[in-house]
């Protein structure tokens, strides 16, 4: 399945049906009066946040979302049927804006969330609504008022707890396949990972979400790369683990360009826990795994995790520390 967290569409509410022009007529009923009914309301368009979806690539073959027109009114005072709405429906973590894409009309972040994009026209008055002791035969009825019509941006942002960013090659998708039962694309070269994955991750009986985005270089900021778009999927999360391979040959300088790419996205990502763990570390023998791990420490200021997701060392450690930096999180949520 391809990947999509960005995409136009164009949305149209329904118009409301129009009033009925009509009258009584039965035998031996001399003044049967109007009895035109009222014209249906147009349908309208929603957006639901469902459960098993993690991308838009529905919306790439069909742009257009218009609900139907509202029934018209009839005689014997027969009011016309409301319009069918149109619901679509999003993963969860998806913003929908204004056609400038910077307007924003609704997060959705749970599932089963729903939200009016378009409200339907209402339907016009048919010729009994008009009917007055000065007036007792009016021959007209309104026509049902227009829908609403607009292009809307969908802008997904997956939900996840943890996030995993790092230069390409750093070890991410190894890491997300070892912890969780996602299997993503891991080769030897970089940028293998090319749209974010989800994981579910489980220690000590507990159960949170990693997010794998995949790798930044430096200048991503600038377009550089496959640039910093992805980076938003990780804007929700509660703790970022920033890998650096021990294959690099300044682990320092690696650290301190995925930090500087970090801040200049912005979004809050520079605000958020960090956890920095050097990979690979099977590749290095005990010498160089020492002297990378303490030129690491000293560029991040703290000791980092030392994991290996191939022979699985340190890998509990890392998602204990993970599950540790979230667990505070969702505590100090449910208090706030």
């Amino acid at each position: 399945m391809k990947f999509l967290d960005e995409t136009k569409v164009y949305i149209r509410s329904g118009d409301g049906g129009a009033g009925a022009v009509s009258f009584r007529r039965e035998k031996f009923i001399e003044f049967g009066g109007p009895d035109g009914g009222d014209g249906g309301r147009g349908g309208d368009v929603w957006v639901e946040a469902v459960n098993g979806l993690n991308t838009l690539i529905d919306f790439r073959y069909q742009q257009h979302f218009k609900a139907k027109t509202g029934t018209h009114g009839m005689g014997r005072n027969r009011t016309g049927a409301k319009g069918g709405d149109v619901t679509l429906k999003v993963p969860v973590g998806t913003q929908i804006f204004e056609e400038d894409n910077e307007t924003l009309i609704v997060d959705m972040v749970a599932e089963g969330q729903r939200y009016r994009l378009a409200a339907g026209g209402n339907g016009g008055f048919g010729n009994a609504h008009f009917k007055s002791s000065t007036n007792q035969a009016p021959s007209w009825a309104n026509p049902g008022l227009e829908g609403e019509e607009k292009t809307i941006w969908l802008r997904l942002k997956l939900i996840a707890d943890a996030g995993l960013v790092g230069l390409p090659n750093a070890g991410k998708s190894t890491f997300l396949a070892a912890c969780t039962r996602a299997r993503p694309k891991i080769a030897n070269y970089p940028f293998t990972t090319l749209h974010p994955n989800l994981g579910v991750a489980t220690i000590d009986e507990k159960e949170f979400i990693i997010a794998d985005i995949p790798g930044l270089i430096e200048g991503a900021h600038e377009g550089v790369g496959i640039g910093d778009r992805f980076l938003g999927h990780v804007e929700r999360t509660r703790v970022l683990l920033h890998l650096v391979s021990a294959q690099e040959e300044d682990v320092a300088k690696a650290y301190k360009t995925v930090k500087h790419e970090l801040e200049a996205y912005g979004g809050g990502l520079e605000e958020k826990p960090q956890i920095v763990a050097l990979s690979q570390i099977d590749v290095l023998d005990e010498e160089e795994l020492k002297a990378k791990a303490k030129a690491l420490g000293k560029a991040c200021g703290t000791p980092p995790l030392l994991i290996s997701a191939v022979t699985n060392m340190g890998m509990t450690e890392a998602l204990r520390a993970l599950r540790s930096v979230i667990a505070a999180a969702k505590a100090g949520e449910e208090e706030a």
